[in-house]
Order: C-alpha cells, then sequence, then structure tokens
C-alpha cells in the first residue's frame, strides 16, 4: 500500500519535472515571434501562424505527459 503511494508522488513530480520543457519551449516561440514582428510588422499575419502552431505542438507534449503521468 504504502509503495503505491510513493509511486503516485514520484509520477507526479515526473511530470513537473516534465513540464519545464514545453513551458520554456512555448516562452521561446513568442520571444522569436515578438522578435520577428518587430524587426518586420508586415510579416505578423505570417508570423503568428507559425508560432500558434508551435504554440499548440508544445502545449500537446505537455498533454501527453501529464496523460503518461496519470496512466502509469
Amino acid at each position: 500500500m504504502l509503495a503505491m503511494a510513493i509511486e503516485g508522488n514520484f509520477n507526479m513530480i515526473g511530470y513537473g519535472l516534465a513540464a519545464i520543457g514545453p513551458g520554456v519551449g512555448i516562452g521561446l516561440i513568442f520571444a522569436a515571434y515578438i522578435n520577428g514582428v518587430a524587426r518586420q510588422p508586415e510579416a505578423q499575419s505570417r508570423l503568428q501562424t507559425i508560432a500558434i502552431l508551435g504554440f499548440a505542438l508544445a502545449e500537446a507534449l505537455a498533454i501527453i505527459g501529464i496523460a503518461l503521468a496519470f496512466v502509469l
């Protein structure tokens, strides 16, 4: 019984550490987007599409990570 409680806690600690990656990735995506728009404002619509796609892919990794934390 005690082993299962410890295992569950380790899963959540693992997910907490794994969530750092997508968090940093999302920050870098939007930093690059802001930098690109500041340099070329006319490319905003194209850059915005690419930034939102990158955000969705990075966030998908975090969602997969939390699903695996609960399943395993």
